[in-house]
């Protein structure tokens, strides 16, 4: 932030500083966030919240423990792309949604518990205030111009985030059984890839349908399952693919067959 408050710096060297931020944000930050967001122990959830107000994404801790993982391969789920679907309006329906997700899924919890949503226990407002009180404070000890790129780079860590959510569960539902209920999760309803430089740069997060079928498995010990969907080439040469719909399209949809 003391960087960026720097108006000194050239458009090219402000350019480079915001976006190599919000890299750090999406990569790093969101990332490891998502790991720590899913051990027991209090002090790694705490973590991950704290790195998720990086990107001012605070509320993905609720959405994807409490709904994610549990609708992931329905239309109920935000973060599944569905077939035909490009990136960007991906990006704007999961972000939208995820968001009254979050609200509704914190709302549900304190009813559930005889609490009223308006209260000191509720998560997601609480960490509405929390990302308030953030973009008070640069705006007290830096400045408003600062505010404006410090949101940039969020926005691009959540647009990373999310891109990546389009990639691993693109066009991939579950059946619905006689029963009324979804068919359980497995190795067929993530798109995985083994290629080094995605796996090293993601924490093992291509390794995705592993991480749905145990999520409380720590990242190094996630493995490639042997009936996982496999991609032509890791998740950051998909998400570049995924810029190109047409070409996108072309890729993925012959092997949803």
């Amino acid at each position: 932030l003391t960087l960026i408050n720097n108006e000194t710096l050239t458009i090219s060297e402000t350019i480079g500083a915001v976006s190599t931020m919000g890299i750090l944000c999406g990569v790093y930050g969101i990332n490891v966030a998502h790991d720590l967001g899913h051990r027991s122990e209090k002090w790694k959830q705490k973590a991950a919240q704290l790195l998720l107000l990086s990107s001012m994404y605070m509320h993905f801790f609720i959405e994807h423990n409490r709904g994610h993982h549990k609708r992931v391969g329905t239309l109920e789920d935000p973060a599944t792309a569905r077939k035909g679907e490009t990136i960007y309006a991906f990006w704007y329906r999961c972000i939208r949604d995820s968001f009254i997700s979050a609200f509704k899924l914190e709302k549900d919890r304190l009813e559930r518990n005889g609490l009223p949503w308006l209260s000191i226990g509720n998560q997601f407002i609480k960490f509405i205030i929390i990302e308030l009180v953030l973009v008070f404070i640069i705006v007290y000890v830096f400045s408003l111009y600062t505010l404006l790129l410090f949101l940039v780079s969020a926005a691009i860590g959540i647009l990373l985030l999310e891109s990546i959510n389009y990639v691993e569960h693109y066009a991939l539902f579950r059946d619905k059984l006689e029963t009324g209920v979804y068919e359980r999760v497995n190795e067929t309803h993530s798109w995985n890839s083994d290629h080094i430089l995605g796996r090293y740069l993601l924490f093992e997060l291509t390794r995705h349908s592993h991480h749905h079928e145990n999520s409380l498995t720590k990242y190094q010990d996630l493995e490639s399952m042997d009936k996982s969907l496999q991609l032509p080439t890791g998740y950051p040469g998909m998400i570049i693919l995924a810029l190109i719909p047409s070409l996108f399209f072309k890729t993925m949809n012959k092997r949803l067959n």
